[in-house]
């Protein structure tokens, strides 16, 4: 099995390839293809969040953690967020991620696992595809192939590293990589079931950004889908929650005071 220096290091390197080949033969903005390209490498130790000890796990939480917000800013802007309320879903996220999603991968699955498989490649390349919003499908596209091809680059070196050529054997870990089924009907139905639900998701995105999106400040025509009653948006939810947050500390503030202001102004200073 390759060691982490070896997979991040094979990863970044295809990942350069991809993107200048994106950006000198297809025309793709050389922003989007520095971003396909960092994806790519990243994608190269995705594999690896199910080692339940080490660097992978550790490192891996935290950059995806901080990762995933930086690509919905984009989304969230369409959302009609403005920047306090970027921060704070931002933060609600890589707290999710971080420390929640990592749970998760500790408690539900194992090295070498279905998490380590070609389904899961897929899965992780229709997530980024879901994250990454942007008038232009290819660019989607293209960045979540980064992701498969990150993915299946790590599968593909551990496949090779399990074949022992000077010892002429092959080692047990053979075959436990690039498969499309593990050994335990949970996980399997698990990671296709994933698929599903995410193909779902990504069927209905514009739909679904449709209830929540802005432009101008003014709702879309077909945002109304009756004269009294206006579709939900997600911005002004979320103004209405600060709005209450801030309402109420001032109450707790003014209750906290009040009594000190009240006794200095019946004992003033001389």
């Amino acid at each position: 099995m390759a060691n982490f220096q070896t997979h991040i290091s094979a990863s970044t390197l295809l990942g350069v390839a991809y993107g200048t080949i994106a950006y000198t033969q297809f025309g793709i903005p050389g922003g989007h293809c520095c971003v396909a390209a960092g994806l790519c490498s990243v994608a190269g130790m995705l594999p690896d969040l199910d080692h339940k000890l080490g660097v992978p796990l550790r490192e891996m939480l935290c950059f995806v953690s901080v990762l995933v917000p930086m690509l919905m800013l984009r989304r969230f802007e369409e959302m009609g967020l403005n920047p306090e309320q970027m921060v704070f879903v931002s933060g609600v996220l890589y707290v999710l991620i971080r420390f929640v999603g990592g749970e998760l991968f500790r408690k539900f699955t194992v090295h070498r696992g279905m998490w380590h498989s070609i389904p899961a490649a897929v899965l992780a390349g229709m997530v980024t595809y879901l994250v990454c919003l942007s008038p232009e499908n290819e660019i989607r596209l293209m960045k979540s192939w980064a992701v498969v091809l990150g993915f299946m680059l790590h599968l593909l070196l551990d496949e090779l590293y399990s074949v022992d050529l000077m010892g002429r054997r092959i080692k047990k870990s053979s075959g436990t990589a690039m498969k499309f089924v593990g050994k335990r009907s949970g996980p399997n139905l698990l990671v296709y079931a994933n698929i599903i639900i995410i193909a779902g998701f990504i069927a209905s995105d514009d739909v679904l950004m449709d209830c929540c999106r802005t432009a101008d400040g003014k709702p879309h025509e077909h945002e109304q889908d009756h004269e009294d009653r206006p579709v939900f948006q997600l911005s002004n939810g979320f103004n209405q929650i600060f709005n209450q947050f801030e309402g109420q500390a001032k109450e707790w503030v003014g209750e906290a005071f009040e009594p000190q202001f009240s006794q200095e102004s019946q004992n003033p200073m001389r």
